[in-house]
This record gives C-alpha cells, structure tokens and sequence, in this order.
C-alpha cells in the first residue's frame, strides 16, 4: 500500500551498476541483463553506460535471497526462504524492511521472513545520533580489547527495552566486565575444590546419582528450584523477544542467588569433613554453574565457551549442548530459604548500623510470630550462625532492653548492644556525624533560601536539593534517636 515512486539512480562510487546504455548517435536507451556493445534500436556501435549505481537499498532489498544463489532455485533458497526473524534498527523500516518485503513478493511470490525485531539505537552518552560528522563514534575494537566482547555485548543487551536507543557508557561496560570476572571467580573457586576431592578422577565423576539425594540440604533444593525457576522465565523472555529482562534475569540469578548466597551457603560443607555432604555440594555446585552457563551462552558466548570445556563431563561445543528447560520448582524450599536469608540481612544490616565487623560474634534474639516460623528457623539455624555470624541465637516471647531492632516477615529480630560495642567511643562517633549532617542542612537551605538559584537552576537540580533536604532531616532523626539509646545502656 502507498507505494510511490522511488528514485533508484545514486551518485555513488560503490554499488550496483544501472544496466542501462544510451546510444550517441540515435539517442534511444537500450535495458539489458548482459553487458552490450551495440545500440540495439540502431545497431550504432556508439554507446555507454549509466555510470549511476543503483540505490543503496535497492540493492539491500534483494538480500534475503540473492545471498543464497537466487535466480538458480539452490538448497539454502529452499531452506532459508523464508526465514524467522529479521532484526533491525527502528531507523530503516522504510528504507530496508519495506523494500525487502516489495522485493520478495516481486521475485519469489512470498514475504522475505515471519517476524521482525526493531531495536533502538546505540547513541553517545549526550544522547546524540553517532556519525562521521560529529566524531563521536565509539570503535568496538577499542572497548572490546579493554572490556572484552562478552562484556560489551552483555552491556548492549541490557541497556534498554526493545525499540528504545541507548546512551553508551564506559561505565555499564565496566559493570558488565563486573559480571563476567564474577562468573569467573565462581568457576575457579568451584574447579580447585574438584580437585581437591579424590571420587573426581580424570574428568569424570563417579556419582552419577539424581541432583537431589537424601544428603541434599535447604539450600541445595533451594538453588535447584531457582535455576528451575529462572530456566523457564528466560525461555519465556527470549520466546516474546525481550532480550533485555531474560539478561537481567540471569544477571541476577548467577550474580545474587549462586554466587552471593548459595557459594557462601556451601562453604561450610566444603571445607568440613563430611565427605558425602562435600561432595553433594560440589555435585550441585557443578550441575547448577554448568546449566546457568548454557543459558547465559547466547549473551556471553566466549566465556561460557571456555568455562564449560573446563567443567568434568561437558562433552563437545556448548552452542551444540540442549538448551536448559525448566523443572520442578520447590516452592516450600524457596519460601524456607528467603525467610532465613532475610533474617540473615537484616542481622548484618543492624551490624553495620552500629559499626560492628560482619564476622564478629554476636549475640542475637528472635522473636517469631508462630511456631511454624520458629520450626523453620530453628531447624536451620546453622545458616544464621555461619552467614551471619550470630552466636548464640536464642529465642524470646518478650522483647529485650538495650537491643537493635529489625523487622522480617514473621519474625522480630533484636541485636543486644551490651558489651557488644564501646557505647562512649560510638556515641562520639554518632555525634560527629550529626554535626556533619547539620552542616549539610545548613548548606543546603541557604540554596533554597537563595531566590537566584530557585529561579535560575534547572528544575531538576532544584528538586534535587530539595530530596537532599528532606533525606538529611529523616537522617538526624535517626541518628539522635540512636545516640540517646546508646546513652541509656
């Protein structure tokens, strides 16, 4: 529909030829597939060519079945045409998908693909178009050698929302690089404990026994049924083209979940001297890195190439591997193990709030709302010792005296100050950082009491003076209420 005239003739030093002759002497035009030497309505021998080429996208629009050997009906023309998914910037519908789908229809009878994903584009950090005429191009090699290419690819994919542009910056590739030496770090501390246990000879293991065993632990299930869980939203994600969020998912499972949580979680096993419970940690351990790796493949393809081949019993290329379907997911394994790692945070969150070193002792009480939260927690109080360094863990009906108080679903949790902190060397501190926080308001209000600078600066900057104002207030409130609960120990 709506298709007007197009001018293919371009002054351009590359492209296709037009096939198209003049003769000098009659003047007439002679249209040929094969290169002639004589005008054909006069036979004149006096003639040349076009020396125009066809437009770019004239050219571009033949494409999807030139490459395969169009005219001749070749194998990869039958195969390949159509295909699935076209993927393009948002900038060249008209210009290339237009004229693809004008083109197919001309010379095969038939739509050139299904589906079409538009992206946005990549922009400098002003939000600026790239070009040759601004200089503000980023070469890829350039950050490739300084980041990598998984990094910058992993950064490409999770900057923005299909069809949205994306503003380049060093420093989302530099987090992307994060991710990558997380993932690295975990495969090494995972490979040296492989070989450190002697049932893992010559790459293979010798239990070849289900993922879940009678030894298997809270945290075993619970990383099982992330994976699980994770495994089947990426699938999802990728089959609706959002490439974005089914990235993100994986960031956050691998980089939270596995590393942060379940690596710590296993440690204890690791490096005891319960053998079978060692080596179903490894077991899992393994099994769960190697399928999070076969997923995370199509964002990072070199380094889940090379950490794979590395990994016992991964056998040939991981982009010939199956892909990683979704299991069974265990959701009283998951509510379980976010109760404890909730309580966990809030215990080393009450830490840092008074100053206290992570793995310092201390004492802490709980105080739950049922006896099924208490059934849950007691049954797995090793975690709360090992992750947060709590030491005894009792628990009360009444509230204590003189304790830090945090709240997680279901359960009270208080951190006893006594002889846990130098209450006179915390409350000078605390009163160092009051003073501190006035000077800011102090500051701060004389810019907002300053007409020039509410009338002149930015909204924005306004605003944000504004919500530093507000933040510091609550601050001082926090902190006073603080000093005198220290007072009173």
């Amino acid at each position: 529909e709506n298709i007007r005239y197009w001018c293919i003739s371009r002054q351009l030093w590359w492209g296709h030829r037009i096939p198209a002759w003049y003769c000098d002497d009659c003047g007439e035009m002679t249209v040929a597939e094969e290169e002639i030497h004589e005008c054909s309505h006069c036979h004149g021998k006096n003639i040349h060519q076009d020396e125009d080429v066809l437009d770019t996208w004239f050219s571009s629009a033949l494409w999807p079945f030139s490459t395969m050997g169009w005219p001749k009906e070749t194998d990869e023309l039958k195969k390949f045409y159509p295909t699935n998914v076209l993927v393009t910037g948002y900038d060249i519908i008209f210009f290339w998908v237009a004229r693809m789908v004008m083109m197919g229809l001309k010379f095969r009878g038939e739509i050139p693909f299904r589906k079409v994903f538009i992206h946005g584009l990549v922009r400098d950090e002003f939000g600026r178009k790239m070009s040759k005429s601004l200089g503000n191009g980023v070469d890829p090699v350039e950050v490739i050698e300084k980041y990598g290419a998984d990094s910058l690819r992993f950064m490409l994919v999770t900057g923005n929302t299909p069809g949205n542009d994306l503003r380049f910056s060093d420093k989302r590739v530099e987090s992307a690089r994060n991710f990558a030496n997380k993932i690295w770090n975990a495969s090494r501390f995972l490979l040296m404990n492989l070989q450190e246990m002697e049932r893992w000879k010559d790459g293979k293991v010798e239990n070849n026994s289900s993922l879940l065993t009678p030894h298997s632990s809270l945290s075993d299930r619970w990383i099982i049924s992330r994976l699980n869980k994770t495994a089947k939203q990426v699938t999802e994600n990728l089959d609706k083209f959002e490439l974005g969020e089914a990235a993100r998912l994986m960031y956050e499972f691998i980089w939270s979940e596995f590393c942060d949580w379940y690596i710590e979680l296993t440690k204890a096993r690791l490096y005891g001297e319960d053998l079978q419970a060692k080596s179903t940690a490894l077991y899992v351990l393994m099994t769960v890195l190697e399928k999070s790796l076969r997923l995370l493949h199509p964002f990072m393809p070199f380094l889940t190439e090379v950490i794979r081949q590395k990994l016992p019993n991964a056998e040939g290329s991981i982009m010939l591997a199956d892909w990683v379907d979704g299991g069974e997911v265990d959701e009283v394994a998951e509510s379980h193990m976010t109760l404890i790692m909730e309580v966990i945070k809030v215990i080393r969150n009450l830490k840092n709030e008074v100053g206290v070193e992570p793995r310092k002792k201390s004492e802490v009480i709980l105080k739950v709302s049922s006896g099924e939260v208490e059934k849950i927690l007691q049954k797995n109080l090793k975690y709360i010792s090992e992750l947060a360094a709590a030491e005894p863990v009792t628990f009360s009906t009444e509230k204590p005296d003189h304790a830090l108080a945090g709240v997680a679903e279901g359960v009270e949790i208080f951190l006893p100050l006594k002889n846990l902190i130098d209450t006179e060397k915390e409350i000078s501190r605390l009163t160092k950082e009051l003073e501190k926080i006035r000077k800011g308001i102090s500051a701060t209000e004389g810019k907002l009491k300053n007409k020039n600078f509410v009338e002149k600066a930015p909204a924005e900057v306004v605003q944000a003076e504004k919500e530093k104002l507000s933040a510091a207030q609550e601050k001082i409130s926090s902190v006073e209420s603080r000093i005198e609960q220290l007072k009173n120990l």
